[in-house]
């Protein structure tokens, strides 16, 4: 016979419980994408590339030379080293709060939709406070950087709505009768 205690422990994962580990895997997820496709790839700009026009007083260190690119390197690993730490964090409150069917929670529409929430959250506080506010970068530098910018915080927005309305549309995560039940039921 199970005791309340042990019933408790079983519950499912209510929606509510993947918002904090979606949000915080996706502000993680969304600086990665940012870091690899903007920082590396692209190279349109790293951490310190606009500080010759910032509004804070931090030194220029010019991205086109290679100490200005050793510094900027390393800022952009601390920018990555805080990503990494996001996503970490992001999945050990999930790990901590989903303690059955671990693996069908990655079908869900809660988890995706929070996290495309973090990822919109990302894109806003970073494009108002690095690119607007500091002045430390912005995301293609040039003539038509303010519509760069604009572009950054209106995918922000996009990303904070749709995620929301995909979270809103999922149904509560539960062991027992969620995604890939059936196949965990089977096994058990």
């Amino acid at each position: 016979m199970a005791t309340a205690a042990g019933r408790a422990w079983a519950l499912p994962a209510a929606p509510s419980s993947l918002r904090l580990p979606g949000i915080v895997l996706g502000v993680g997820l969304g600086g990665f994408f940012d870091g690899i496709l903007l920082h590396q790839l692209l190279q349109w700009h790293h951490m310190l590339s606009s500080t010759n026009h910032d509004r804070i007083g931090v030194k220029y260190y010019n991205p086109h030379t290679v100490s200005g690119l050793e510094m900027n390197t390393v800022w952009d690993g601390i920018f990555h080293a805080v990503c990494w730490i996001a996503v970490l964090l992001g999945m050990a409150i999930l790990y901590g709060r989903v303690t059955h069917n671990r693996r069908a929670v990655w079908a869900s529409r809660v988890l995706w939709g929070w996290m495309l929430v973090g990822w919109g959250l990302f894109n806003l506080v970073e494009g108002i406070l690095d690119h607007q506010i500091l002045g430390i970068h912005h995301v293609h530098g040039g003539s038509y950087q303010a519509w760069w910018d604009a572009g950054f915080l209106v995918l922000g927005g996009l990303f904070l709505i749709g995620g929301y309305l995909l979270q809103r549309s999922g149904r509560p995560f539960d062991p027992e009768t969620g995604p890939g039940a059936a196949a965990h039921q089977g096994r058990a």
